[in-house]
């Protein structure tokens, strides 16, 4: 099934607005990366318009930490997911996204990027 971005199809009073033209693949959507913890990395590279490349995270394990008291950055492996902005069910599935905060070999680790759109994970560290 594809995702459409298009004007929609109702006016504000609740009537049926005309149909102007097609489908335009600018219009697209794709389904959300969910990304998750896992041991084995996975990272998909999405073609995007002008010939870009897009990195989509689907699994990964290790997160880039930036002290802020040392100012020094490390990489911590992932235990779990504790909390999420974005919602609570992500907490049961163990999805991550951006403003998670994730149980780390260093600590709490709260998410500072979008995995799904970049293809790896950057955090600040938590006291």
């Amino acid at each position: 099934m594809v995702l459409w971005q298009k004007p929609k199809k109702r006016k504000a009073s609740g009537g049926l607005t005309r149909k102007l033209r097609d489908k335009r693949k600018c219009e697209m959507g794709r389904t959300p990366a969910m990304t998750k913890n896992s041991s084995k990395e996975k990272v998909n590279e999405i073609r995007t318009r002008g010939s870009n490349k897009k990195l989509r995270a689907l699994a990964l394990h290790h997160i880039n930490v930036f002290d802020a008291k040392k100012g020094t950055h490390q990489v911590a492996t992932i235990k779990k997911v504790i909390e999420s902005s974005a919602s609570r069910h992500f907490v049961r599935m163990g999805v991550i996204t951006k403003g998670t905060i994730l149980e780390t070999s260093v600590g709490k680790v709260k998410v500072t990027n979008r995995p799904g759109q970049e293809g790896h994970l950057n955090g600040i560290l938590l006291e």
